[in-house]
């Protein structure tokens, strides 16, 4: 009966951790489209990082990524109509230890161009897809939750690098 019971509730914590993520990252799009300081200091571990890859600026620390979110290039980006869409992501649990692998679309509204009409929708020009990035993000269990050690993005552009973070989902124990 003991066994059964730990068993329970080794299975209870497992969902309990895999929800727990699950939020943590779909927090990450209406974080960084609003400027969320706040969430982006509680979500990321005090010595956190934020590797963008080669040509974008990055971030090491949970105050610094908060600033990121407060810089005014974050800002005129929001300001200009900024989306982050994100896909569901592959989690991989390991004690107090998770891998997170997802895709991530950045999108901007199309300033020009012809409207186009959907039924019941309204008049629209669409979206442009500035870019399509995979993501890992390496994360740690804390007194407070679990948090975000490292997040690293590469572009999806048929390199080496990008297939790379797609590999880690199928890594041993996924």
């Amino acid at each position: 009966m003991a066994e059964q019971q730990s068993s329970l509730e080794g299975r209870i914590r497992a969902l309990e951790d895999r929800l727990e993520i699950y939020n943590l990252i779909a927090g990450h799009p209406p974080s960084a489209d609003t400027g969320a300081a706040n969430y982006a200091e509680a979500v990321y571990t005090e010595d956190g990082v934020f590797d963008r890859g080669p040509g974008l600026a990055g971030a090491t620390g949970n105050k610094v990524m908060g600033a990121l979110l407060q810089s005014p290039g974050h800002q005129a980006a929001i300001a200009g109509g900024l989306a982050h869409f994100t896909g569901l992501p592959h989690v991989t649990v390991d004690g107090d230890t998770a891998v997170v692998i997802s895709y991530l679309q950045i999108l901007t509204p199309r300033k020009s161009g012809e409207e186009i009409e959907v039924p019941n929708h309204g008049l629209s020009r669409g979206y442009h897809i500035h870019r399509v990035v995979t993501n890992r993000w390496d994360l740690v269990r804390s007194s407070s939750g679990w948090k975000i050690k490292r997040r690293t993005l590469r572009l999806v552009d048929g390199s080496e690098p990008s297939r790379d973070i797609l590999r880690g989902a199928f890594a041993a124990g996924a």
